[in-house]
């Protein structure tokens, strides 16, 4: 809970509100390299699944390949769930953190 004050029409007044904040925890989709899928495939999967632009997906299949991992995706589990089952339905290693 946060405590903020609030201004009204008259300067002379101020108003103390409570406001209730919602903490989401944020997790993320790490992609794993692997010696059987092709960079083209990968970068497909990462546009079609994940919402990247062509460039971005680019970039992650670059960094899995030469550092073994990378995080492609971040949101809350909810969201994040279907994209990793869908990567993961195309034959990429891929896991929620």
């Amino acid at each position: 809970m946060e405590r903020i004050l609030i201004s009204t029409s008259n300067p002379q007044e101020e108003e103390d509100v409570l406001v209730l904040t919602e903490e989401v925890e944020e997790k993320q989709i790490v992609l794993f390299n692997d010696e059987v899928n092709t960079f083209d495939f990968v970068i497909e999967s990462l546009i079609k699944v994940c919402g990247h632009d062509p460039i971005q997906a680019e970039q992650c299949t670059i960094i899995v390949h030469f550092k073994g991992k990378c995080s492609v995706k971040k949101g809350t589990f909810e969201d994040l769930e279907p994209m990793c089952t869908a990567l993961l339905d195309r034959g990429l290693t891929a896991e929620i953190q």
